[in-house]
């Protein structure tokens, strides 16, 4: 049996029924194999940057792990982005890059390069993978295969890479006698979770905060019972959001520098903080790392001990452990919490996200586009947010329905992600449910390539561009640090676009441009949302803003623009 035929066997068998890749030199003996397999599909993706985040999508959407392919040296290259993405945001993914042949491959050799293409690629993504190896013997594929398969799934999951040559791939195997691979029996911590379970029971001002680890784990179903069935008050990270249901009174929002207001001091005031599945990032905690919870006790659950170890903030008991094992062993009582729970009620009422656009939004228009995808989405549909203003807009205002997603990047953020994320989960869902993939002007312009697959393959992807003509996020940070000089930003600084309806038909896409005032239209509205696929050209006149905003020096409870320092007081309870 041929090598790369015995490859995607092993991808049948795991359940991986789509591979995302760029068809290239070093990889044509796998990218053949796949198509004399009836049961898995290879997608031409067209950059392999789009392959190693479409990857991303199909794994969080279906809890496979997602496999892409590309060729050595440039093709290998061009996938270390979503690599590194898939390290960070600790998604299972299976990367493989061809190789030149072993016999002109330089190994130690003093010299740059040997073979054509040649790329030690093992060595570039060493440090953003959990494991990364090249197969120079084609005895040692099923080994291979398995351990990388089983390291991607096992712990904090995240991407392996295996680097294999041309003649390792069109090389002939004896299945039969193939060695395996055969984990190392790991003793599991065991922890009493008794001591949590009082400090929880006697707490006055409980607070759950879920993380991208909850999601991972496929924790939400007990996450949502625990919140129903104890009545603790809720928030969420960027990368938590869709753990809970976002419409329960429980919620309070997103946590974090640009989390919403209401979500921010409701944390500040709490007395025990029960972190789950989360870093503890300064993104969360603001950099003022000894303010968070300077009154309360934090208990910091992570399945990365090494986070754990590793971290600044020090009032905290930390548990090494799965997230969903953990919820599910904690007590379901109804907690006596009645006055925090009154507190926290007219905190909602009044510092939620709508009462802050109301008072210090000037130009509402991106909010007003996000209230229009929580009125027409329905659920079950998913969402994948990109970078910058449009990914904080979203996440500050969507309110996710009962088993919607929301996926975006968090710890590397590149741009262009929500796009080819879009394509890998509609390819792992395969149904007609809805993908929204919300999209600043800046970072679909990085991705355009993947507008093909859409018309290609007749996704059901309504593209989402909040196009404000600019690089916001940025602007925003221009503004506050650098006296307005708005280099590469704005048109004047150099920024320009593309004709964005051109573009649409040039990739066979139905184009839509939409104005604020065009959002009340019922009518339109509802013939837009009725599209199978479709981009959507949001205009954004004016200077757009993210408020609220955690800015440099201030505890995470004053975001600004600042409350009054009176009001503000009067809202802390004991800090």
């Amino acid at each position: 049996m041929k090598v790369s035929d015995y490859i995607v066997k092993f991808f049948e068998e795991k359940k991986i029924d789509t591979v995302f890749g760029y068809l290239g030199g070093m990889i044509t003996h796998l990218a053949d194999s796949i198509a004399k397999n009836p049961n898995v599909d290879f997608i031409q993706v067209y950059h392999e940057q789009t392959a190693s985040i479409a990857v991303e999508g199909y794994a969080r959407e279906n809890g496979n792990i997602g496999v892409a392919i590309a060729t050595s040296g440039p093709g290998a290259t061009n996938m270390i982005t979503g690599i590194a993405d898939a390290y960070f945001d600790s998604i299972p993914a299976l990367y493989i890059t061809g190789q030149v042949n072993t016999y002109e491959y330089k190994y130690d050799k003093p010299i740059r390069q040997l073979g054509f293409q040649e790329t030690d690629v093992v060595a570039l993504v060493k440090g953003i993978t959990k494991y990364a190896t090249m197969i120079t013997d084609e005895s040692r594929i099923r080994y291979e295969l398995e351990k990388a398969y089983f390291i991607a799934k096992e712990g904090r999951q995240g991407p392996v890479l295996l680097d294999i040559p041309m003649n390792i791939q069109r090389a002939e195997i004896n299945p039969d006698i193939l060695e395996g691979f055969i984990p190392d029996k790991k003793k599991e911590k065991v922890y009493d979770l008794k001591e949590i379970n009082q400090l929880l029971k006697e707490a006055k001002r409980p607070m759950l905060l879920v993380g991208g680890g909850c999601i991972n784990s496929n924790s939400q179903a007990k996450i949502n019972n625990f919140v129903e069935k104890t009545g603790i008050p809720v928030v969420s990270s960027l990368m938590g959001k869709g753990a809970v249901d976002e419409t329960k009174d429980e919620y309070m929002g997103m946590l974090g520098s640009y989390g919403n207001r209401c979500a921010n001091i409701a944390v500040a005031n709490a007395d025990l903080l029960i972190a789950l599945g989360t870093r503890l990032d300064t993104r969360q905690t603001g950099a003022m790392v000894s303010e968070f919870l300077r009154n309360g006790k934090i208990i910091h659950i992570d399945i990365d001990e090494t986070e754990l170890e590793n971290h600044r903030i020090e009032n905290k008991i930390n548990i090494s452990m799965d997230a969903k094992q953990f919820i599910g062993e904690l007590q379901k009582d109804t907690l006596n919490i009645l006055e925090w729970k009154t507190y926290l009620k007219d905190l909602k009422k009044n510092y939620n996200q709508e009462k802050e656009i109301e008072r210090n939004v000037k130009n509402k228009a991106p909010y007003k586009l996000i209230e229009t995808l929580n009125k027409y989405s329905k659920e079950g549909e998913v969402f994948t947010g990109d970078i910058g203003q449009n990914q904080m807009w979203t996440a500050q205002s969507l309110i996710l329905k009962k088993n919607q997603k929301f996926f975006t990047s968090g710890g590397l953020a590149p741009m262009g992600y929500s796009l080819p994320c879009s394509v890998g989960v509609a390819f792992a869902k395969k149904n007609d449910e809805a993908i929204y993939s919300i999209n600043g002007d800046g970072g679909f312009h990085m991705a355009i390539q993947s507008l093909l697959l859409i018309s290609q393959y007749n996704l059901p992807i309504k593209v989402i561009i909040m196009n404000n003509s600019a690089l916001g996020m940025i602007t925003q940070f221009q503004e506050l640090y650098f006296e307005n000089r708005l280099t590469g930003t704005v048109k004047d600084g150099g920024y320009i676009l593309p004709n964005l309806k051109e573009i649409a038909s040039a990739y066979g896409v139905k184009y839509y441009k939409v104005t604020e005032a065009e959002l009340s239209d019922e009518s339109l509205m509802k013939n837009i949302f009725s599209q199978r696929n479709c981009l959507i050209d949001y205009q954004i006149e004016g200077e757009s803003r993210v408020y609220p905003k955690l800015e440099f020096n201030s505890p995470l409870e004053n975001t600004s623009p600042k409350l009054p320092e009176d009001e503000l007081k009067k809202l802390m309870i004991k800090c």
